[in-house]
C-alpha cells in the first residue's frame, strides 16, 4: 500500500466512521421529503456525502459482491504509489484463459497487445472485464509467480478494506467471482472513497469509450467498451459506479449520482430490479420523482452485461 496515502485514508475513515455513528437509519431531512422507499433488493443503502445514512435496508448484511469488488481491484491500483497511467502492460494469454475457463465478464483484450494503466482500467470497470483486472493484478502484485502475484494484490484489497473500516468485507479474488463478501454499507462507503481520486471518477462515469493499441503484430488495435452501468444516461446526475450479477449475488449494482451540488452514493444487493430501485433511493435522496419514468439506457447488441 501507498504510505504517503495513509494519513489521508485515516482521515477519510474517521470522517465516515464517525457519520455513520451518529446517523439515524433515515436522516430527518430525507424523512421529511417522502416516505422510505419499497425497493426490491435484499439489502440497500443510501448515503450523503459525508457518509450520513439517508436510506438503509439490511444494509450491514452480508452479500456476495459480484463485480462490485472491481471497485476495490481499481482502488488498490490508483493506490500504488508513483503511479504512471502511461505505463503500457503487455496483454497475455493467460488472462484470456481466466475468462474462458471461469466464465467470467471481459473487455475482450488480445494476446500481445500493449494497453496503458488508464485504458485497463476503463476496461475493468465499464465492460466489467476480468481480463484487465487480471493484467493490472499481475503487474501490480508482488511475488515470483502469478499465483503469487494475485495472492498478494488480494491481500492489499483486504488491507485496504480494514484500513477503511470495512468490517463486512472479504475478498477472496480481485474479480468478485468467487465467494468475496461485503455489505450494502461497506460498497458504499467503498465508493465514497473511489470516487474521491479523480481518474476512478472519470472512468466510472463514462458511458462509451474508445481505446487503441499496439498490437503484437505491429499494427494498431481498436476497443470500444460500454459501461454496464445503465443508470448512466437514464437518471439525471448518475455519476458511477460498478454493477455486479452472479448467481451467487444476484443483481448488485453500487451507484453515485449529483444534482445542484449535492451527490449521493448507495448500494443495492441481489436485486430483481437494481435500476428501479436505485433510482427510488435517488428519488429519495434528491426529493425528485423520476423513477416511474426512467427509461433505461440500452446497451448495443454484444455489449458485457455485469
Amino acid at each position: 500500500m501507498a504510505v504517503a496515502t495513509q494519513p489521508k485514508r485515516a482521515a477519510v475513515v474517521a470522517a465516515i466512521g464517525g457519520a455513520l455513528l451518529t446517523a439515524s437509519p433515515v436522516a430527518a431531512s430525507a424523512a421529511t421529503q417522502a416516505p422510505a422507499p419499497e425497493v426490491a433488493a435484499q439489502s440497500a443503502v443510501l448515503l450523503d456525502e459525508n457518509g450520513e445514512t439517508l436510506f438503509g435496508k439490511s444494509e450491514t448484511s452480508d452479500a456476495f459482491t459480484a463485480s462490485t469488488a472491481k471497485i476495490m481491484t481499481a482502488t488498490v491500483v490508483l493506490d500504488q504509489p508513483d503511479l504512471d497511467l502511461d505505463r503500457q502492460i503487455t496483454v497475455d494469454q493467460a488472462y484470456r484463459d481466466y475468462v474462458t475457463e471461469n466464465g467470467a465478464s471481459t473487455a475482450d483484450l488480445q494476446t500481445g497487445d500493449k494497453l496503458t494503466v488508464e485504458q485497463l482500467l476503463y476496461a475493468v470497470l465499464l465492460p466489467s472485464g476480468a481480463d484487465a483486472a487480471y493484467a493490472l493484478v499481475d503487474t501490480f502484485g508482488e511475488g515470483a509467480t502469478r499465483a503469487e502475484r494475485v495472492q498478494s494484490f488480494v491481500g492489499d484489497m483486504n488491507a485496504e478494506a480494514k484500513e477503511l473500516g470495512l468490517d463486512n468485507s472479504t475478498f477472496e479474488t480481485f474479480d468478485g467471482i468467487g465467494d468475496d463478501t461485503s455489505s450494502a454499507r461497506d460498497l458504499a462507503t467503498l465508493a465514497l472513497h473511489a470516487m474521491e481520486n479523480p481518474t476512478f471518477a472519470d472512468v466510472v462515469k463514462t458511458p462509451t469509450y474508445e481505446a487503441d493499441a499496439p498490437a503484437a503484430n505491429g499494427n494498431t488495435r481498436y476497443y470500444t467498451w460500454y459501461n454496464t452501468n445503465q443508470l448512466l444516461g437514464s437518471y439525471d446526475g448518475a455519476i458511477g459506479v460498478k454493477t455486479g450479477t452472479t448467481t451467487k449475488a444476484g443483481p448488485c449494482l453500487v451507484f453515485a449520482a449529483e444534482r445542484d451540488g449535492k451527490t449521493v452514493t448507495g448500494a443495492v444487493m441481489n436485486s430483481d430490479d437494481r435500476y428501479q430501485d436505485a433510482a427510488k433511493l435517488l428519488d429519495y435522496g434528491f426529493g425528485a420523482d423520476d423513477a416511474a419514468t426512467m427509461k433505461l439506457r440500452k446497451l448495443p447488441a454484444g455489449a458485457e452485461r455485469d
